[in-house]
């Protein structure tokens, strides 16, 4: 008996193309990755070996060797502080109104549109805004405050679109079972949409402390490009040069013989400095998740 010959299968033309494109995908992903550890390893392999304890707790030099960032590198902590302190809560905040409670009419959309523009508007704007409000206005002068406030206005629109996405992104289905649970709509937002939306908040928390920390056209508008040279100065109407615009002046202006050495090693500080902000925000996550598995 003589038997058919078996026929083979066809593989469909849409599963080559699904392979080919994941494989781009994969491609394009490890090319971004090795490009931006590149450029970390760059900045920081500089700087890194060269930095010590005195670097970080001296202050800089005008004309001598051997100058520190302790006063900058303070005054960044203490801007970045200021800034989250008002920007948090009320970035936040219109937020969770922009998903919640407003009304879908043409006047949020409106709303919604503003601040998405004002997202993407150049951060030296928002420098002379600060320089209109505090120095020409109320005549504060180059203050740590008007940085602070200045850093505020900048992060704001960014922390609310954050928020407002990763709030609309909790499935529908959670609302209801929480509704279906006897509870408010208070309740439902406390207990049930912002710790599922809590890491898309915490991603554009993030966002904006990485940008103020490293931002320095709002700082040199508002800041100005001095300190009052001690390392623990908490006035808020001190000026309040920032360790990223010391990167800039120190590479740019400086007449230091060292000025290239201390322009290293403050990148490298300022780099892993943003990368440990990030990890800060983002183990209370880690240990979340890993507490609910």
């Amino acid at each position: 008996m003589i038997h058919p010959a078996p026929v083979k299968k066809r593989v469909p033309l849409s599963r080559y193309l699904d392979k080919l494109s994941t494989g781009l995908f994969w491609l394009l992903g490890l090319i971004v990755t090795a490009l931006i550890l590149w450029l970390l390893f760059t900045i920081v392999r500089k700087g890194l070996p060269m930095l010590s304890l005195d670097f970080l707790r001296k202050p800089p030099e005008e004309l001598d060797l051997g100058g520190g960032i302790g006063p900058e590198l303070f005054n960044s902590f203490y801007v970045l502080f200021i800034s989250l302190l008002i920007s948090l809560p009320i970035g936040i905040g219109a937020g969770i109104y922009m998903a919640e409670y407003a009304p879908n009419n043409k006047f949020t959309e409106f709303l919604r549109i503003c601040v998405e523009g004002l997202a993407s508007v150049p951060s030296i704007v928002f420098g002379l805004l600060g320089i209109a409000i505090f120095v020409q206005y109320f005549h504060l002068g180059l203050t740590i405050l008007g940085a602070g406030v200045s850093l505020a206005f900048l992060n704001l629109p960014v922390l609310t679109s954050v928020t407002e996405e990763a709030v609309r992104a909790v499935p529908r289905e959670l609302r209801e079972a929480a509704y279906a649970l006897g509870s408010t709509k208070s309740q439902v937002i406390r207990t049930v949409v912002l710790p599922a939306a809590l890491a898309g908040i915490v991603t554009g928390a993030c966002l904006v402390a990485g940008r103020a920390f490293g931002e320095s056209a709002v700082i040199i508008l508002t800041a100005g490009l001095s300190t009052s040279g001690k390392m623990w100065d908490f006035s808020l109407f001190s000026p309040g040069e920032t360790l990223a615009v010391h990167l800039w002046y120190v590479q740019s202006e400086a007449i230091v013989e060292d000025a290239r050495q201390i322009a290293d090693k403050s990148a490298a500080v300022l780099v892993i400095v943003v990368l440990l902000i990030n990890l800060v925000f983002r183990v209370p996550l880690w240990l979340r998740d890993r507490r609910m598995k």
